[in-house]
């Protein structure tokens, strides 16, 4: 069963697509089931342009166990990211 239950968060930042470089806005997280990753479900996160229109997006679907080592990744860099350039 699908929930289409959807974390929306404001970004600021740039993301790549197709068409090269664009502005985000917001980033759109469900854990559902994909469109195209080979999984029965997915975490699936949708980087995009302007929450009003469908173009502008770069869409990433994971599976979960991916999506728990991605928060410790993400973590960790911003972690030693930010004591290092506090040293600087």
């Amino acid at each position: 069963m699908c929930t289409w239950i959807i974390e929306k968060a404001e970004m600021e930042g740039s993301a790549k697509g197709p068409d090269g470089w664009f502005k985000l806005a917001q980033a759109n997280v469900y854990y559902d089931h994909p469109y195209d990753a080979p999984l029965d479900h997915a975490l699936v996160i949708d980087f995009v342009k302007n929450p009003d229109k469908p173009e502008g997006r770069v869409a990433v679907e994971i599976s979960a166990e991916s999506a728990k080592r991605l928060i410790e990744s993400i973590q960790t860099a911003l972690e030693t990211g930010e004591r290092e350039h506090a040293l600087g």
